[in-house]
């Protein structure tokens, strides 16, 4: 299977964190969400992609080119969301948009205008006069408006309300059924991912804890539940992120089916949704 973006061996080092030799695959025609917590790494790696910061090692390449050497005619094909406004803050929508559309040869002026008024967005109010929310509608307005081959969203939906959410889930749901067309989506609210992410990779402390299909993933994770004696005897190994409470216990697994056979009917086993995995997993 094609990749869209392939991350080999990058590192990239601050004062007190390093993105430390990640390593992963995006694949083409598919929707990836990138979760972690606050400073695990995510917007780190999306500065790197984006050649915004330089890497310390390894090598990243979209479209099959080298992401440094072919930074124009790369980001000529990316729309690209980031979590803080990034536009000519005195200018209005109409001014940014004369701007903007001269860095792209498929812009597409009708179909921007299409979604101001879907966003219900004013073209002549200026960008410093719009809420988080409405700025963040003019910046995917921005990013579906040149046809883009690969969408890069950093926290896209903070600060939207949950009927615009859904909505964006739509738009993006709609777009991925062009094959051609990939996502990686980075956010906080996994819940969003839950309902249209293809693949999940998850950072945590600058290290890939792993990317995999959520078919897969929700197939392998678990909650299991049961009282404190059953934990007693229960091989650790098993469980990510131990729970202690007064009525017993509740941790993260990948091994139910072995758990099960086990103990039967002393255990709960409960579906895991991501916000449970990443929960989890940071507690352990």
């Amino acid at each position: 299977m094609e990749n869209i973006i392939e991350i080999k061996n990058v590192t990239k080092s601050y004062s007190d964190f390093k993105l430390d030799n990640i390593n992963i695959d995006i694949k083409k025609g598919f929707i990836t969400g990138f979760i972690g917590p606050n400073g695990a790494g995510k917007s780190t790696t999306i500065k790197l992609i984006m050649n915004l910061i330089q890497k310390e090692s390894g090598e990243i390449n979209i479209f099959g080119m080298n992401n440094t050497k072919h930074d124009k005619k790369i980001k000529s094909r990316i729309g690209f969301v980031y979590d803080d406004c990034c536009f000519f803050d005195n200018l209005t929508i109409k001014s940014n948009e004369k701007i903007i559309s001269s860095f792209y040869k498929e812009w597409n002026h009708d179909l921007f205008t299409s979604y101001l008024k879907r966003f219900e967005l004013n073209p002549n109010k200026r960008i410093r006069k719009l809420s988080k929310g409405m700025k963040t509608k003019f910046a995917i307005a921005i990013a579906l408006s040149h046809n883009a081959d690969l969408l890069i969203m950093d926290e896209p939906t903070g600060g939207l309300d949950p009927i615009f959410r859904r909505e964006l889930l739509d738009i993006l749901y709609d777009l991925i059924q062009d094959e051609n067309k990939s996502i990686f989506f980075s956010t906080h609210i996994t819940s969003d991912l839950d309902k249209i992410a293809d693949y999940i990779t998850f950072i945590n402390k600058g290290k890939i804890v792993f990317s995999k299909p959520t078919d897969i993933i929700n197939d392998s994770y678990k909650i299991v539940k049961g009282n404190s004696e059953l934990l007693s005897m229960i091989n650790k190994d098993h469980l990510i992120g131990i729970n202690k409470n007064r009525y017993g216990f509740e941790a993260l697994t990948t091994h139910s089916r072995e758990l099960i056979e086990s103990y039967q009917d002393s255990i709960i086993v409960d579906n895991a949704n991501l916000e449970d995995i990443m929960v989890f997993h940071i507690k352990k």
